[in-house]
């Protein structure tokens, strides 16, 4: 699957724009900051590039330790498919750099810099460290848009909490209800290299606040529904789209309503498309169910119209530049 993802070669680890202070001694929400006090947070991330042939996904895992995820082809929408082969590593800090194994492959990386990829029978590899961004970061809404969010209030919301200029994940419920409409959303996952699985930048957007398109911090995982970009408890996406924590990433969803009859008796179903930071992994999905877990919607499904709901998952995920084209 071609990606029209951005991407950037570098030498050093660019920090994004700060956007709030550490939160606690193993959590970061802020890419500056976890610079400067983390040495692992330099090594996560993408290796990859056009000349590559091979992308590389290192995730922090704390302590001086890391796993790495090979992908044959490269970085997912950017070369490789679920159809090639994914090869895993682990290792940890040793002095001045990281070392990795497994299988018959080897790699060593040092802060910022590139990662060298050793294989059986090939000559050695030298892959560069990217940044990767969405093609829909920081699209503004076109004309006819309902704007949720801008980063100046939490009007539109009920329960909302802003801070510097982001909105929290509290549990935020639009007060304005939709039926069909096309929704931008803007998230970042804070860095918890100690944390594992749904403990780990773990939030959701809820559509019509009943059905759930994962947020997660799912960087280098294999892509489960209940992983960011899936669907949860009915869909798995199509691959795993999820950026490194700390980078923004975008939800560009399209969203069918639930159709009913003149006596209020449902008639199909809602729909959903979505990609992913730019790449598609769902596309004219049937949402089979009244709502999925942790819904805060959850009674028998009546109406084509409902809220977007922010899950407060007691992790600081941030959000910002949401708006909503309504269907007509």
């Amino acid at each position: 699957m071609k990606s029209t993802l951005l991407i950037a070669l570098v030498a050093t680890a660019v920090p994004l724009t700060a956007a709030a202070e550490k939160i606690s001694p193993k959590t970061w929400t802020d890419p500056e900051t976890a610079l400067r006090e983390d040495p692992d947070f330099s090594i996560q991330g993408e290796y990859g590039g056009p000349e590559a042939g091979v992308g590389v996904q290192v995730i922090a895992l704390g302590q001086g330790r890391f796993d790495a995820v090979v992908m044959q082809g490269g970085l997912p929408g950017h070369g490789w498919s679920p159809e090639n082969p994914r090869h895993s590593l682990s290792g940890k800090r040793e002095g001045g750099r990281v070392v990795l194994s497994g299988g018959d492959m080897s790699a060593t990386l040092t802060s910022g810099g590139s990662l060298v990829l050793v294989r059986a029978g090939r000559n050695e590899l030298v892959i560069p460290r990217i940044e990767r961004k969405s093609p829909t970061l920081g699209v503004k809404p076109p004309e006819g848009s309902v704007v949720l969010f801008d980063g100046t209030s939490t009007d539109a919301w009920e329960n909302g909490k802003m801070e510097n200029g982001l909105l929290l994940s509290t549990g935020a419920t639009s007060k304005q209800r939709f039926g069909d409409y096309k929704l931008h959303l803007e998230f970042r996952t804070p860095y918890m290299p100690d944390a594992r699985g749904q403990g780990r930048g773990n939030s959701g957007v809820y559509h019509s606040g009943r059905w759930e398109t994962q947020v997660l911090d799912s960087f280098g995982l294999e892509g489960l529904e209940n992983e960011c970009g899936g669907i949860y408890s009915i869909s798995k996406p199509r691959l795993n789209m999820c950026l490194p924590p700390l980078a923004w990433q975008t939800y560009d969803v399209e969203f069918t309503a639930a159709k009913f009859d003149e006596n209020g008796k449902r008639t199909a179903w809602p729909r959903i498309t979505v990609k992913l930071n730019g790449v598609l992994v769902h596309e004219d999905l049937e949402l089979p169910k009244d709502f999925t877990t942790a819904a805060p919607l959850k009674s028998p499904l009546a109406s084509p119209e409902g809220p977007v709901f922010i899950q407060n998952h007691n992790n600081p995920v941030a959000f910002r530049n949401i708006w909503i084209v309504p269907g007509k």
